[in-house]
């Protein structure tokens, strides 16, 4: 492969530079509207298709079959936009709505399932009042740490919280 930079580590497969399928999972924020627009850039340099993942998470008290409907039709609306940033991109943008227990976990079983080559996901960051740690949400946690492959954080600037 003259010419081809291959892009390796112990943990993830190696992918050539350039991704042809991207994963963006959505949320109604700044920072998944940032990693949407990211993707599509990304997408749009390489040729890649994109998939918009939105994520209805369904409580455990309820059956999974619950009626959500208030958040079905939000995560509809999100996905339409996703779609109408991408085709300004001029790149395919694949909606999918999935309900779940747990978004992390839906966003790697749909990466793993998708065999997508990376995901973009916006996240807000936090640093403790207490300290200099910064932190992100259990979702963010979870894809970071059992993604099959790589992963893109796009954060904004830090937000205090009480400790």
């Amino acid at each position: 492969m003259r010419g081809v930079a291959v892009i390796a580590s112990p943990h993830r497969p190696a992918v050539l530079r350039g991704y042809r399928r991207l994963l963006v999972p959505i949320a109604a924020n700044e920072e998944s509207e940032r990693a949407v627009d990211l993707a599509c850039r990304l997408a749009a340099d390489s040729h890649a298709s994109i998939i918009a993942l939105a994520v209805v998470e369904i409580p455990a008290l309820l059956p999974l079959d619950a009626h959500m409907d208030d958040a079905e039709n939000e995560a509809r609306r999100l996905l339409e936009r996703v779609g109408a940033t991408g085709h300004a991109y001029g790149v395919k943008v694949s909606p999918k709505l999935v309900r779940a227990r747990d978004v992390g976990g839906a966003i790697v079983a749909s990466a793993a399932s998708t065999g997508v080559e990376l995901i973009v996901i916006g996240a807000p960051r936090r640093r403790l009042r207490s300290s200099s740690v910064v932190v992100f949400g259990g979702t963010v946690e979870h894809v970071l740490r059992n993604a099959s492959c790589r992963v893109m954080l796009i954060a904004t600037e830090f937000q205090a919280e009480a400790a």
